[in-house]
């Protein structure tokens, strides 16, 4: 029998998120400063068995049908390019929300491209991988390493990693989908605001930055979920909490704290007070995508 091999997928974090317009091919151009926090599906793939797909999980309910998930979309598009690709029975136990503004289905297929990377010998800066990754979805390509960075364009265009501190952190979700089309389709437009250019390295400084920033679907995605809001001033009163902000296009949010200890009383105290909201406690920062 094939070993099993396996990987997480990690939550990917909008730190910040302008919209800088609307192409012509119906897209928008984004600007975001992009992190991961260590909260992650896990996925395993057993080599050589029938193409397949088990999720489990307490958001295995909501991942909606197999055939539809990101991972086996992620199979097909890299047998595109591969024609004799060896593929394999993927599990996927899924922790993180679905539909969150975290990027969790953009990272099951990250995940599972490593994991047919390394089911198949092909070395990780293949340009095959992340062209199957872009067709997949515009988050995948900055999920294969995540690792922070600004991300651009629709999500294709990457800078360079950056040497992000870990900073404690509380995500929270309120159980509600937010489905990006319709976000975008509320999105009224939004006020200039400074480029992102040299992002500090310390965390006092990166949290000041990152109060000149915002993002800027926030407004939109409240007029579709008005919970979001709810969200929002709840960690801005958590004690401690530095800044409060929503992730992508919603509806989870998070807040930012000094201490792991804060970060963790908060958690608490949100978990008591609103029971059927997922709350974390986690670090944003650079999380290295490996077994």
């Amino acid at each position: 029998m094939s070993a099993l091999l396996s990987e997480k997928a990690f939550a990917k974090i909008n730190l910040t998120l302008r919209v800088l317009g609307r192409r012509a091919d119906g897209y928008h151009e984004l600007e975001s400063l992009v992190a991961f926090a260590d909260v992650a599906d896990a996925l395993t793939l057993e080599a050589g068995s029938a193409d397949a797909l088990e999720t489990s999980g307490p958001f295995a309910g909501k991942s909606g049908p197999a055939g539809d998930n990101l991972v086996l979309k992620s199979l097909a598009e890299l047998r595109r390019r591969i024609h004799d690709l060896k593929g394999g029975r993927f599990r996927l136990e899924k922790n993180l929300p679905v539909a969150a503004g975290i990027g969790g289905g953009s990272a099951d297929a990250a995940a599972a491209l490593r994991l047919l990377a390394k089911a198949n010998g092909i070395a990780l800066d293949d340009s095959r991988l992340m062209a199957a990754g872009q067709a997949v979805g515009a988050d995948v390509p900055v999920c294969m390493e995540s690792r922070p960075r600004i991300m651009r364009g629709v999500g294709e265009v990457l800078s360079e990693p950056l040497n992000l501190p870990p900073i404690p952190a509380v995500l929270v979700n309120p159980g509600v989908a937010l489905v990006t089309r319709e976000v975008f389709a509320k999105f009224q437009g939004a006020q200039a605001g400074p480029d992102l250019a040299d992002v500090p390295t310390k965390v006092g400084a990166l949290i000041a930055m990152l109060k000149q920033q915002d993002n800027d679907l926030t407004v939109a995605a409240t007029a579709c979920a008005p919970v979001v809001g709810e969200v929002l001033a709840a960690l801005r009163s958590a004690p401690g909490s530095a800044l409060a902000r929503m992730s992508g296009s919603g509806a989870t949010c998070f807040a930012l704290f000094a201490s792991l200890e804060q970060a963790g009383a908060a958690a608490q105290w949100l978990a008591g007070e609103r029971k059927n909201w997922w709350v974390q406690s986690t670090t944003i920062g650079a999380v290295v995508a490996k077994t």
